[in-house]
């Protein structure tokens, strides 16, 4: 038998087996020894112990954000930024009707205007109409042309109805329809007299040449597009802005109703506009 180490002579001496010589061996080398658990190999681990605690229930591989709740989630997203953007267009429609409904906060429509008087007696057919003979009337004006197929006539059904509503309830109230051809062309004043026969007798239908109507147009802030090739005896449509502008006893703009304004509407502003300007 080889000679121990003489470190190891005094560690080994009361030991007779070469066992605890490779073990001390590792000790000293600074290794530490395996342990062995009884009834196990050496490449088991030590069984675990039953837990007292309840089991817990898997969770789905994606969580709580299921398939139903994110298009609950997008349906309510949807729903509030409808909500929140009609909510805003209400809003910015009201701040600009009371911007408006104050004389330093309307917008300039109107003005200067002389047109031939379509619906004045036989006699004096060529009389003119002017800005002036506004005044002292609260007055309707739209402006059309008589072979429109189905928008000008509902929108003078429409006239119609509001003058004879207001009427009705405030018979003295001064309140006159105008109906403004954006097409010379073949808006003759006879053809103008006929067409507005159907409508309210109080109409009165007015015309120009090209560069009048033009110019009243631009005044009122009307657009109106005739084709370029268009043929003055032919069948043709002119695209033209759609509204009923309401103007006071001075010739002053109030409101525009475009096509989506009803009667009732029409006949509930006018009311409380007129209300106000009497105060």
């Amino acid at each position: 038998m080889l000679s121990l180490h003489p470190l190891l002579r005094p560690i080994a001496r009361p030991f007779s087996t070469g066992k605890f010589l490779v073990r001390s061996q590792r000790c000293l080398n600074g290794a530490q020894p395996m342990k062995r658990h009884v009834g196990t190999s050496p490449g088991s681990s030590q069984p675990s112990r039953p837990s007292s605690e309840p089991p817990r229930p898997q969770r789905n591989v994606i969580g709580a954000f299921t398939p139903t709740s994110a298009a609950l989630f997008i349906v309510v997203g949807v729903g509030l930024f409808w909500y929140f953007r009609n909510e805003k267009a209400k809003l910015l429609e009201q701040r600009e009707q009371e911007r408006t409904s104050k004389s330093y906060g309307r917008p300039h429509v109107g003005g200067p205007f002389s047109l031939v008087n379509c619906t004045a007696p036989p006699s004096s057919s060529e009389q003119r109409f002017t800005h002036e003979d506004l005044l002292g009337k609260w007055s309707l004006v739209y402006f059309g042309f008589t072979n429109c197929p189905d928008i000008c006539p509902a929108e003078l059904d429409k006239v119609t109805a509001v003058v004879n509503e207001l009427r009705q309830s405030n018979p003295n109230l001064p309140l006159l329809p105008v109906f403004i051809s954006v097409d010379p062309a073949r808006d003759t004043p006879s053809t103008i007299r006929t067409y507005l026969s159907d409508f309210h007798p109080s109409f009165v239908g007015l015309v120009g040449d090209h560069q009048q109507t033009k110019s009243v147009c631009k005044a009122y802030r009307v657009y109106f597009s005739t084709p370029p090739d268009a043929d003055p005896k032919g069948d043709y449509l002119v695209d033209h802005s759609i509204f009923v502008y309401l103007m006071d006893p001075e010739g002053r703009f109030v409101e525009a109703f475009g096509q989506a304004a009803d009667k009732d509407e029409m006949v509930e502003k006018i009311s409380q506009f007129v209300v106000e300007w009497s105060r």
